[in-house]
């Protein structure tokens, strides 16, 4: 099996920073994109970042400046460093990874628990 677990979220006042971390274990074999999405009350789960394998990045626009996404390939694990942050960040922050578990198998989405980031005003 497959586990993804987010970490690094909290109550954080307008302007400051956090860093979410998200560690996939379990089998394995490759990881193809990582990245964070979130979804605020009420809205649709939206796109954060993504990287690559080969580390190319994607960022929400209205994001773009103030996050930046990074990986550790060695330990499985995908970063979300945020500054400036904007009572609009407020949501629960997931985080996601397509990987094959063998070599053989087909590339399959996970999806971690969610963390709550909340920027107070």
């Amino acid at each position: 099996q497959v586990q993804l677990v987010e970490s690094g979220g909290g109550l954080v006042q307008t302007g400051g920073s956090l860093r979410l971390s998200c560690a996939a274990s379990g089998s394995i074999f490759s990881i193809n994109t990582m990245g964070w999405y979130r979804q605020a009350p009420g809205k649709q789960r939206e796109l954060v970042a993504t990287i690559t394998g080969g580390s190319s990045i994607n960022y929400k626009d209205s994001v773009k400046g103030r996050v930046t996404i990074s990986r550790d390939n060695a330990k499985n694990t995908v970063y979300l460093d945020m500054n400036s942050l904007e009572p609009e960040d407020t949501a629960v922050y997931y985080c996601n990874a397509v990987l094959r578990a063998q070599r053989w198998s087909n590339f399959v989405t996970y999806w971690g628990q969610g963390t709550q980031v909340t920027v107070s005003s």
